[in-house]
């Protein structure tokens, strides 16, 4: 008979741990917010046809965004505060972690939003289920 050359109590950490990202990472990904609110800016046009961090090509008409931490394809509706005015934005791009904006969105978001000459707003984003 062969000796296993992993004792049984190390056999059974590895057990746990794969249990424990399974459980955890549903509650994990949920714990997200589905709600904040933050200023919001736009995009500069000089970026019109460059990759996102998605890989998309930047359109300054599009309805698309760049958020910290929302995963590429999450729908957000935006909407502007002051004036009530929203739209619904497709996340395909990635925001600097320590950018002050909570969401950045396309000029055409901006105008839609009204903010297009001030060049930023205070949102609210929502997740769309």
């Amino acid at each position: 008979m062969i000796a296993s050359k992993t004792p049984g109590h190390r056999r059974g950490l590895g057990i746990w741990l794969c249990l424990a990202v399974v459980v955890l990472t549903p509650a994990l990904a949920a714990a997200q917010p589905t709600e904040e609110e933050g200023t919001a800016t736009f995009y500069s046009s000089k970026f019109e046809g460059k990759k996102t961090a998605s890989g998309e090509a930047y359109d300054k008409a599009g309805l698309t965004a760049a958020h910290k931490t929302y995963a590429y394809g999450t729908k957000l509706r935006v909407t502007n505060l002051a004036n009530g005015k929203s739209a619904v934005v497709t996340v395909n791009d990635r925001m600097n972690r320590s950018a002050k904006s909570v969401i950045e969105v396309t000029p055409r978001v901006a105008s839609t939003l009204g903010f297009a000459k001030t060049g930023h707003a205070r949102v609210k984003v929502e997740v769309v289920k």
